[in-house]
């Protein structure tokens, strides 16, 4: 405060203190830039925040520090995972401190996970107790259900008794084989310790002795340990080790996950597979629209490989068309197949939002309005969850001014509340359906489609017309659904159908539907 700027200025204008400090932006413009004469003793050097190269490199020199604090090594792929990771999916803080967090937050994961039961051992666990209670309470039944049910139980539990033994065993031999490397790991840190220490103090003779016997016996211990190890795996024909021996990229995307709700295949490129094949997946739940999904599939994958701006949202998509034919239903598919969640998804009702002042729930009421700490929908949404898919229903209703609103988001991939925090758009799917040229598509004659070169110019006129070009401009494709036709319905109703069967399945129940029937659904 101002008390200790007035104890230090006589100190530093004389030059018999000699001081470096350390301060914020605001802090500076706070309590150093008002005391001129304080503000003149010092020179200000603006430091930057370091690259995501910068970052890597520091976390290098980081990592010895934190393999010798947790016990495990850290890979040099888990480090640069860290920093790409952490510059993309934790917007709301600076490097370098965000990419140490996931390196000490990955290390203290897979400590744990050594420390431990591994989590196929204690599931065996569970479903033995469960098991054996059940065996007990069977036991004071007579009746022959009872007693066959009660000697397959046994005949399951002796079988996954072995299981469950022979796991254990071979978790305590990887254990033991593990402790073994870093305890040897320890005490050659140790050595090492001492033998700086000796050479310091001038003790040369205990120098030596760590230097030439010490360090070289406890190098070959570790060295057996972890060539006895290596064999042990061969024999075992490859399988899958239970313990993790060291921090990877994909725990590293494991934390992240945890953190952002991301699911780990889509931070680790595992999910090149899922998008060739996204239009089969998205066509289960969304009949007779074959175009449409082609539209989101072939946007989706450009982002997906990278051919898309890093600034702007994954995709930004218009889905134009009557009510009913399934645009909110590719919505939640959509979302589905993104997020492995349908619920990941924020809805905006437009129709709440004619009036020009409601626009303002969507960021949080402005300083001194009422609801000013009460922050926005939109927001608030994307903040606690950046990753997710963002529909705004029947778009044409709201208030022009929202357009204005979302063109930040469009273009620059964030929003600033009405708080002044910045939520990152760059990790989400961003949908806004309207029934704007319904009325064209409704008067179609029978035999003209939808997708018809024609039809599509008169409904994007129509679309021009209610919508400002810069806002279209901006948006990565609009997609004109198609009218249902009889073969679509019979689609639909065999979509539902499948619902159906799934509920009454949980209750032991079937349902069988002959063709006349499922026709006259479809009518």
């Amino acid at each position: 405060g101002m008390w200790a700027a007035n104890i230090l200025k006589p100190a530093l204008a004389r030059g018999s203190l000699h001081c470096v400090g350390a301060t914020t932006l605001k802090e500076y413009r706070q309590y150093v830039e008002k005391d001129a004469a304080l503000a003149r003793r010092f020179q200000p050097v603006f430091i930057p925040e370091p690259s995501e190269e910068d970052t890597v490199t520091i976390l290098r020199g980081l990592k010895g520090k934190y393999e010798v604090h947790h016990g495990v090594r850290i890979t040099d792929g888990a480090l640069v995972a860290a920093a790409k990771m952490a510059q993309r999916y934790v917007p709301e803080r600076n490097m370098p401190d965000k990419a140490i967090d996931l390196v000490d937050e990955a290390a203290a994961r897979l400590r744990l996970q050594q420390d431990s039961k591994p989590e196929p051992i204690w599931r065996l666990e569970r479903l033995l107790a469960t098991r054996r209670i059940e065996i007990e309470a069977l036991r004071r039944d007579t009746d022959e259900a009872s007693l066959a049910r009660r000697e397959a139980l046994e005949a399951e539990v002796a079988e996954l008794d072995g299981e469950y033994k022979a796991l254990t065993a071979e978790w305590e031999q990887e254990r033991a084989a593990l402790n073994a490397v870093k305890d040897g790991s320890a005490a050659i840190e140790a050595a090492k310790t001492e033998l700086e220490k000796a050479q310091i103090d001038g003790n040369y003779e205990r120098a030596g002795e760590l230097l030439h016997s010490v360090l070289p016996a406890l190098e070959r211990k570790v060295n057996q340990a972890k060539a006895a190890e290596r064999a042990r795996k061969a024999e075992g024909e490859g399988s899958k080790s239970m313990l993790g021996e060291s921090v990877t990229s994909r725990i590293v995307a494991e934390v992240v996950a945890r953190a952002t709700g991301i699911p780990v295949d889509n931070l680790l490129h595992g999910e090149r597979a899922k998008l060739l094949n996204m239009e089969e997946t998205l066509a289960r739940r969304v009949v007779g629209q074959p175009e449409a999904i082609s539209a989101v599939s072939d946007s989706v994958r450009l982002a997906r490989a990278g051919l898309h701006s890093h600034k702007r949202p994954i995709g930004v998509f218009l889905f134009l068309g009557p009510t009913g034919v399934g645009k909110t239903e590719l919505t939640k598919a959509l979302a589905e197949f993104m997020f492995d969640d349908e619920a990941a998804m924020t809805r905006i009702d437009c129709s709440e939002y004619a009036e020009r002042h409601n626009t303002s729930r969507l960021i949080g009421a402005p300083p001194g309005y009422v609801g000013y700490d009460e922050g926005g929908q939109l927001s608030d949404s994307v903040r606690r969850r950046p990753y997710q898919l963002v529909l705004f229903d029947e778009y044409e209703k709201a208030h022009r001014v929202m357009d204005q609103l979302l063109l930040q988001v469009f273009d620059e991939g964030s929003l600033t509340d009405a708080q002044g925090f910045k939520i990152d758009f760059r990790n989400t799917v961003i949908v806004l359906t309207s029934n704007v040229g319904s009325d064209v598509l409704a008067g179609l004659p029978e035999g003209i489609a939808s997708n018809d070169p024609s039809v599509r110019e008169q409904v994007m006129d129509r679309v021009r017309a209610a919508f400002p070009p810069e806002f279209l401009n901006r948006v990565d494709a609009s997609v004109i659904f198609n009218r249902l036709g009889r073969d679509s319905m019979a689609g639909i109703v065999d979509v539902r159908l499948r619902e159906v069967h799934a509920l009454l399945r949980e209750k032991d129940c079937t349902l069988k539907l002959g063709r006349d029937a499922r026709e006259w659904l479809a009518v």
